[in-house]
């Protein structure tokens, strides 16, 4: 029987203030809570909504990538190729997983969600915490909390 919880609990010390990153990161956390709830320790049921949530969670990751890609390029982030290459290897480890489990090895539902809830807790709270802070020093506060960016090489704007 599934669960109805959360493995991670969304609050404010995980925001940047960027409505566009804070939504993305808000996703990724709900995407690990349906994981967590559809451990039932069934076997054929894990590994069936394995195989439906895979594609869901590479698409969110590539798009949230590029995203602060786009965004530390826009606005010359410093640590942009290291935070880059956290990205490239995340990408790599998560793309091996999925080999794995297509090629037939058995991917554990539990040892994956907890994967993703380490690495999302640990990239927030250490890696994007360093472009949080530079952004917060770039950015406008809106009357509303938000902050406005403006990009360099781009006449738009990212809230």
């Amino acid at each position: 029987m599934a669960k109805n919880s959360d493995l991670i609990t969304w609050s404010n010390t995980f925001a940047c203030g960027i409505k566009i990153i804070d939504d993305q990161h808000k996703s990724m956390v709900n995407l690990v809570n349906d994981m967590y709830n559809h451990i039932t320790g069934n076997e054929w049921e894990e590994q069936e909504y394995l195989r439906r949530v895979l594609t869901t969670a590479v698409k969110y990751i590539r798009v949230h990538f590029t995203t602060e890609e786009r965004i530390f390029i826009g606005t010359k982030f410093v640590g942009y190729l290291e935070h880059k290459k956290e990205h490239d290897h995340f990408i790599l480890t998560v793309t091996d997983r999925i080999k794995e489990f297509q090629s037939g090895k058995r991917v554990s539902l539990t040892s994956f969600t907890n994967f993703l809830k380490d690495w999302i807790l640990t990239h927030i709270a250490v890696m994007d915490k360093q472009y949080f802070i530079y952004l917060k020093q770039i950015a406008v506060r809106r009357p509303d909390g938000r902050y406005v960016i403006s990009m360099i090489n781009k006449n738009s704007q990212m809230m």
